[in-house]
This record gives C-alpha cells, sequence and structure tokens, in this order.
C-alpha cells in the first residue's frame, strides 16, 4: 500500500513538472516574449546611439530589433526542415 503511496506522488511531481516545462516552452514562442525582447533591443541600442551622438539614433535602433524579429520568424521555418531532415 506504501508503495502505491509513492507511486501516486512520483506521478504528481512528474504532471507538475511537466506543466512547468510546457509554460516555460510556451513563453519562449510567445508573440509578447518576442515584442518585450525586441523593445528592450531597440531601447539599449537607442542609448548607445544616443550616446555616440548618432546621426538618427531613433531611425537607426530599429534595425537589430527588427533583425532580432525577423530572426525569431526564420528560426521556427529552420527549425521545422531541420526536424523533418532529422528523422
Amino acid at each position: 500500500m506504501e508503495e502505491l503511496k509513492l507511486l501516486k506522488e512520483e506521478i504528481e511531481k512528474i504532471k507538475a513538472r511537466n506543466n512547468r516545462v510546457e509554460a516555460d516552452k510556451a513563453w519562449e514562442t510567445s508573440v509578447i516574449r518576442r515584442i518585450a525582447v525586441s523593445i528592450c533591443t531597440y531601447l539599449v541600442v537607442l542609448l548607445f546611439f544616443l550616446m555616440i551622438k548618432n546621426e538618427r539614433p531613433f531611425v537607426s535602433a530599429f534595425i537589430p530589433a527588427l533583425g532580432f524579429l525577423l530572426s525569431t520568424l526564420s528560426i521556427d521555418i529552420l527549425k521545422s526542415i531541420w526536424l523533418k531532415n532529422r528523422e
């Protein structure tokens, strides 16, 4: 009887871990995260460009932020191709 109780507890721990892992995966691929990272990238690069007195810091800072967004879009496509060819 004690063994059955231990097995149930282990199953509950595994389920809880799986829920955490699924939530982490959902966050990593979420649009909100991508937008937040892009905004942070823009602000950091903008501050840098303002410090070095770039001629057009507000426009120039869009390039790395846009590059990040584009890389997250293309990575999903490349990942699916890679996974298909891997099997």
